[in-house]
């Protein structure tokens, strides 16, 4: 499996026209992308300027099927300039 972790600093006045756009870009994800196997949108109590993403996927492939996606290139210009900083991560799942 493949995860992805975004980690997004939204600035206050930008929160409220944010999120709704989050959520539904992750509820798309779920929806209709079959290699799209969590989207876990998160935020910290303390700072909520902090939106953490947990996503996880079959592959990178599903990954790169998530980024070429419509409704992902939709969202993603929709929220650019709301975003004052964002990191990425990736990983693979270790298996127990």
């Amino acid at each position: 499996m493949y995860v992805i972790t975004v980690e997004f600093t939204i600035p206050p006045e930008h929160l409220a026209a944010f999120m709704p756009l989050m959520l539904e870009n992750a509820r798309i994800s779920r929806e209709t992308e079959p290699g799209c196997r969590r989207f876990d949108v998160c935020r910290d109590p303390v700072r909520p300027e902090l939106v953490f993403l947990y996503e996880l996927y079959d592959d990178r492939a599903a990954f790169d099927a998530h980024l070429a996606a419509a409704h992902f290139k939709v969202f993603d210009g929709a929220v650019k300039a709301m975003v004052a900083s964002k990191a990425v991560h990736a990983y693979e799942l270790a298996s127990a």
